[in-house]
């Protein structure tokens, strides 16, 4: 899922060639799940910085042996020659890479088609490359978007304030390179008070143009950078909703998502805590917010994750650190098939077995939240109350590329609960599910099933602190 506000850098996925960083969650126009940044990632800036190769690469050849003729002389040679049009190229790979090198050289030797501008080639080749692979989380991201994502995690940006994910023609969550017929843009929810909210967009709205213009063959990334824009500008959606088409015109703002919020319910006996991403210091004003209700003697708490999309994979450990005093949190398989434990950081703040716990999860909590929800639940720490959750289980890595050529996020890893459960595509099903529309404005069904969990009964609350 994405932000329209991007949310994570996560597109964040987002700055410089910082850290790793990692998306699990829907895209998210405000940011999404990924290994912190190096001020990214999660957003997430990758944890780890540009490599830098150096300006040109050499490839030397040693022949250990008498070299006797000229026919063995030649064949040094040639290879030589060879490496010297395939620069870069280990010698192992050098027919593979024939092909592209062949096509590279044609282009910029003899198009005459017009000017050929390297950078532009080049970045198309990158994209082509990552977009090969078939996967909606990794792709290039230009120096712009680049920076856009990671500021996205960061939890600020211009845009207009919502959450956004792919459905497939029958409606249901899906996860796809490119939006087309059978792979529809859509709203997850607006952000509370943002210029979507305040222009009455609904979840479950279909976004089908921007700015009169089809999205059909872009990414999601290249659909929330088009709705997305600098502030004061106005961005013109149309929409389906139940069937019916019409346009909803918003102005574009910066958006300041404050990921905590916190309430206290029936009469000062149970907290709630809303989380709404998973940035470097959600953590921390969730640890403040629950440590809040823990220090006024309160036993029951509410953690509601519904439409948080993710952010970084670090944030998610150090969240279920809160409420788990150690232990696994999750685990991290790498493309070799590795596999690492995370586990809880001490000095959680709700971490008393005796503090009962409830997590509110729905379609929109995807990677780190799921992450949370997951470790919570394989570790018997709380009930998931609500609907099933998005299923995103990877990883992503934000790299910026040397030199002002943007950089890619790639899929680095799976993430498994636990159980070693991979959710991906999956999502994690709650152990209470609760799938009934408000009867009324204002009405809260799945909040209402989490009080009766706890064995409360009012759902009057009053604001407490907002982080």
């Amino acid at each position: 899922m994405s932000l329209e506000p991007t949310a994570t850098a996560p597109e964040p996925n987002p700055a410089p060639e910082p850290g790793p960083a990692q998306e699990p969650g829907p895209a998210q126009e405000p940011n999404e799940t990924a290994t912190p940044p190096a001020s990214t990632a999660a957003a997430v800036v990758p944890a780890s910085g540009p490599r830098r190769r150096g300006g040109v690469l050499v490839v030397a050849l040693s022949l250990v042996a008498v070299l006797a003729g000229s026919a063995l002389f030649l064949s040094g040679w040639t290879l030589g020659h060879q490496a010297a049009l395939t620069p870069g190229t280990p010698t192992s790979e050098a027919e593979d890479f024939q092909a592209f090198w062949d096509t590279y050289r044609a282009v910029t030797d003899r198009y005459a088609g017009g000017a050929v501008d390297r950078r532009t080639i080049i970045e198309g080749a990158i994209k082509g490359m990552i977009s090969a692979l078939g996967d909606p989380y990794s792709m290039y991201l230009t120096p712009a978007e680049f920076k856009q994502s990671l500021s996205s995690i960061s939890g600020e940006f211009e845009g207009i304030g919502a959450t956004i994910g792919t459905v497939d023609a029958a409606g249901n969550t899906s996860s796809c390179a490119t939006i087309a017929a059978d792979c529809r843009l859509v709203v997850v929810a607006p952000i509370p008070d943002s210029p979507a909210d305040k222009a009455g967009l609904l979840p479950g709205d279909v976004i089908d143009t921007i700015d009169g213009a089809s999205l059909d063959g872009l990414t999601v990334d290249e659909a929330r950078g088009r709705i997305r824009g600098p502030k004061d500008t106005t961005v013109h959606l149309g929409i389906i909703r139940s069937g019916q088409p019409q346009e909803i015109e918003i102005v574009r703002a910066v958006i300041v998502t404050p990921e905590v919020e916190s309430k206290v319910l029936t009469n000062g006996t149970v907290g709630y805590i809303r989380l709404s991403g998973f940035s470097d210091h959600s953590a921390e004003a969730l640890h403040a917010a629950a440590a809040a209700d823990v220090q006024a003697g309160r036993t029951k708490l509410i953690l509601d994750l519904r439409g948080n999309p993710g952010g970084m994979v670090t944030a998610a450990r150090d969240v279920a650190s809160q409420f788990l005093a150690d232990g696994t949190v999750f685990w991290e398989e790498d493309a070799s098939g590795n596999l690492t434990e995370s586990v809880a950081k001490p000095g959680g703040a709700a971490t008393d077995p005796k503090i009962q716990l409830v997590v509110l999860v729905d379609g929109g909590s995807a990677s780190a939240s799921e992450i949370v929800a997951g470790a919570l639940q394989d570790r018997g720490r709380a009930k998931l109350i609500g609907t099933k959750t998005f299923g995103k289980g990877t990883v992503q890595q934000w790299t910026q590329l040397e030199g002002d050529n943007g950089g890619f996020r790639l899929t680095i890893a799976k993430w498994l609960t636990p159980d070693k459960t991979w959710v991906h595509g999956i999502g994690i099903t709650p152990d209470v599910v609760v799938d009934t529309p408000p009867a009324k404005p204002g009405d809260d069904p799945v909040l209402d099933a989490a009080l009766k969990k706890l064995g409360a009964a009012s759902t009057g609350y009053e604001v407490r602190i907002a982080a």
